[in-house]
């Protein structure tokens, strides 16, 4: 695959591929302008409107510091990565982020961290995690969520499916997944089914970001990658032609905003925000910009019923 092939997988986001540091990747913890010039040509959160009676709603701690913090992983477009500068948040979870804060009469503040540490540092380092972060039980555990949106999980191999990927049978198989999400938490059962069963070892390959497991497919170093799929479908549509879907997506699940546990009135303001956002079509105006409105969903809820 070419260098621009890559590139083009994850808009400038696929460090590993391209021998670029990890701090340019935005891999570790800290600040990230919320302007874009890209975000701009999208949609213009510029023209969300401040809802007073929401904004009153804000905890004090929350509107005395004038910002809302948010925390997501920026390599998992097109829900949110790094536009093609390098360090510039961008994708359609980061604008609801900007126009959530907007409607609460806050500038936004997107902050940049590895998945599996967005739940432990809702409440301390952020405000809220927005990420594409499937709603589970044991994720409810540890924080509140508001659902915002809903996605099936997607198999993507290289074009043509050279490594013969079989979803029945994926035993003898190397799986990337990214790190703490549902998709390796299902890897990793298919590797201990095809261990009790006394088949071929299933290796999976765990990564911190979503783009490397794309670039490893791409790259022959694994046989399929597994992921939520709009960013399934971003991946294969960005590959020039070097990877494709196989089968249909599995297992369409809610998504949500992640909130610190217990606190009531934050996740009720975010709740009031979003579905504000929902009635008023701002929301779906985002999600068009980005071709993921297949993933819309009418009613945010907090802490909605899920499948065990």
């Amino acid at each position: 695959m070419t260098i621009n092939g890559l590139r083009k997988i994850a808009s400038a986001v696929l460090c590993a591929g391209l021998l670029v540091t990890a701090a340019a990747c935005g891999t570790t913890d800290g600040s990230e302008s919320n302007s874009s010039a890209d975000n701009a040509a999208k949609f213009d959160v510029s023209t969300v409107q401040e809802d007073k009676a929401i904004a009153a709603k804000v905890p004090a701690s929350v509107r005395d510091s004038g910002k809302l913090t948010v925390g997501m992983e920026l390599s998992y477009a097109p829900a949110e990565f790094l536009a093609e500068d390098g360090k510039t948040p961008t994708g359609y979870d980061v604008q609801l982020s900007e126009a959530l804060g907007r409607v609460m009469g806050l500038k936004t503040e997107i902050k940049s961290s590895t998945f599996d540490t967005i739940v432990p540092s809702v409440g301390t380092k952020f405000d809220l995690g927005i990420t594409a972060m499937t709603i589970t039980q044991e994720r409810m555990d540890a924080v509140d969520f508001v659902s915002y949106y809903k996605a099936g999980s997607m198999w993507v191999v290289q074009k043509g499916n050279p490594k013969h990927v079989n979803t029945s049978d994926l035993c003898g198989m190397t799986i990337a997944v990214q790190t703490g999400t549902v998709q390796e938490e299902e890897a990793n059962s298919i590797q201990q089914q095809c261990k009790a069963d006394g088949k071929k070892s299933v290796d999976v390959q765990s990564m911190k970001q979503q783009t490397d497991a794309a670039t490893n497919v791409a790259m022959g170093k694994a046989d399929v990658f597994y992921a939520d799929s709009p960013i399934g479908g971003y991946a294969i549509e960005q590959s020039d032609g070097q990877l494709e879907q196989l089968g249909e997506n599995e297992g369409t699940v809610l998504q949500g905003i992640a909130i610190k546990k217990g606190d009531t009135a934050m996740a009720e303001v975010v709740q009031q925000a979003m579905q504000k956002l929902m009635d008023n079509g701002d929301y779906l105006k985002i999600l068009k910009a980005w071709g993921a409105q297949s993933g819309a969903v009418d009613k945010a809820q907090i802490n909605p019923a899920v499948k065990d």
